[in-house]
């Protein structure tokens, strides 16, 4: 099964592509999404262009999509909520099914604590896929998307699916 991560952002949406064969994962492909400075409907087809170009190039199988958390500033909030449904549009455009995670349950399936720091993610990231080097912190986040959904359900974090559903290509 080949897996679409992403990290969204309205500046930089990091992606990671993993193939998972039984229990071995295989790294593809990982990368940034970066939008220029400027009016927000033209960010935002940026990424959804760009994302559309991913999965026409890698064909993932599904999506795994890291959940928006709620910052201090509600601002950014809706920003990057925007960001997040365009990645979602994306990956329901190509056909893909779409699987949603907090950075919680993505931190306790890669590195086994939900309260991990970033860096902590990257060298796991690393080492799960067998990666010579680090990805940057945005491509290292969708890659940890990925094996998230890799292993949701079973193995790393033990994070349980039985009992959602799909609706409108989205897990719920």
């Amino acid at each position: 099964m080949r897996i679409l991560g992403i990290d969204p952002g309205l500046r930089i949406t990091g992606f990671g592509v993993i193939d998972k064969s039984g229990s071995d994962l295989i790294y593809v492909g990982s990368g940034c999404i970066k939008t220029s400075e400027g009016e927000l409907p033209a960010r935002l087809k940026s990424i959804l262009d760009s994302l559309s170009e991913v999965i026409a190039q890698y064909r993932p199988e599904c999506a795994a999509v890291e959940q928006v958390f709620v910052n201090i500033n509600p601002k950014s909030t809706l920003l990057l909520g925007q960001a997040r449904g365009v990645a979602i549009c994306a990956a329901v455009m190509n056909n893909l099914m779409v699987a949603e995670y907090t950075a919680l349950q993505i931190k306790q399936a890669v590195v086994g604590n939900g309260h991990a720091k970033k860096d902590q993610v990257q060298e796991m990231v690393m080492r799960l896929l067998n990666l010579t080097s680090s990805p940057s912190a945005d491509a290292a986040d969708a890659l940890a998307c990925a094996i998230c959904h890799a292993h949701a359900g079973v193995g790393l974090g033990k994070i349980p699916l039985a009992g959602y559903r799909m609706k409108r290509g989205r897990l719920v």
